[in-house]
């Protein structure tokens, strides 16, 4: 692929708005801090420059990579071949239906932080509990993020989004099939547009008063002070991941600068400049072990995407 050629061709196509990058470090744009370079890297701002991306890519057969906030991905050292799609629409509108209830619209790239400042200042509850969870809507919602009591389901009303060749689709919360960490949106190539969140009024105090009593739960429970792409593994249907690492004593075990954390075993962090292969074979130790000591499989909430670096 001639990236300069396919750069200077999707100027062409898509608004100013968006932005377009070549040989990309995919370290900039992940949590981990983690990734080789991205051929070419658009943060596209806009529905139709989505649209005007996708149709590019299938005319040219260019392989087509999409990603959010970067806050559960782990991008492989060899970088990613043809384009990487940062869909970063960042739209927001509050309607009140009534004196109790809201329709939240917004777009897939507004940050989950963000949100939770804007309604608390609105006085609008429901979301206190995504308050503290690192990335955008887009990312929450295909996870189905969830922490303390709460889940993205219990709020989605309806999702807009794009398939492949353009389609605009509007899913209803039953369609977007949520379970545990996951959604339709992990099983097919439909790519989150924005989406539909219903809420309620609340009071300042009170929804100040979660999100200051979730956040400090973070800076103590959770290692917030390293790079990392959040929790690494699923909790097991009938078992805490997290427990069965520490009772493999394998807290502070490291490979290179990937390290299990010493505050939650369930993470797996960057101590300055790991590389994704240090942290792929931790991740693939720590499964060894546990499967060694208690027969369990240990599943990956982490998504590794991109190429091995060439020897």
């Amino acid at each position: 692929m001639d990236i300069e050629r396919v750069s200077n061709d999707l100027k062409e196509r898509i608004s100013e708005k968006s932005v377009i990058l070549t040989n990309e470090p995919m370290s900039n744009h992940t949590s981990f801090r983690i990734g080789g370079n991205a051929d070419i890297f658009v943060k596209a701002k806009t529905e139709e420059d989505i649209k005007q991306i996708l149709k590019y890519a299938n005319e040219k057969e260019i392989p087509l990579t999409i990603v959010g906030n970067g806050s559960d991905l782990l991008v492989k050292d060899g970088g990613i071949r043809g384009i990487v799609l940062k869909v970063d629409i960042d739209t927001l509108k509050i309607d009140k239906i009534n004196d109790e209830d809201y329709i939240i619209t917004v777009g897939a790239g507004v940050k989950n932080g963000y949100l939770a400042q804007k309604l608390l200042i609105d006085e609008i509850e429901g979301f206190e509990f995504a308050s503290g969870i690192p990335g955008s809507i887009g990312g929450a919602i295909r996870m189905n993020a969830g922490a303390h009591g709460g889940e993205m389901k219990d709020i989605v009303q309806e999702t807009t989004c794009i398939d492949r060749q353009g389609n605009l689709i509007v899913l209803t919360n039953e369609e977007q099939e949520f379970e545990y960490r996951n959604s339709i949106f992990k099983t097919n190539k439909y790519i989150i547009l924005s989406t539909k969140l219903k809420l309620k009024k609340g009071i300042y105090r009170e929804i100040k008063s979660k999100m200051d009593e979730y956040s400090e739960w973070r800076k103590v429970h959770q290692p917030i002070e390293y790079p990392s792409a959040g929790s690494t593994f699923k909790r097991g249907t009938d078992f805490i991941t997290a427990k069965l690492i520490d009772e493999c004593r394998l807290k502070g075990y490291s490979i290179g600068d990937a390290e299990v954390s010493t505050k939650h075993a369930g993470f797996v962090i960057n101590k300055g400049n790991a590389k994704a292969k240090e942290v792929i074979d931790l991740i693939k130790y720590i499964k060894e072990k546990v499967a060694d000591k208690f027969g369990k499989e240990i599943e990956l909430e982490v998504q590794i995407i991109g190429e091995d670096a060439k020897k």
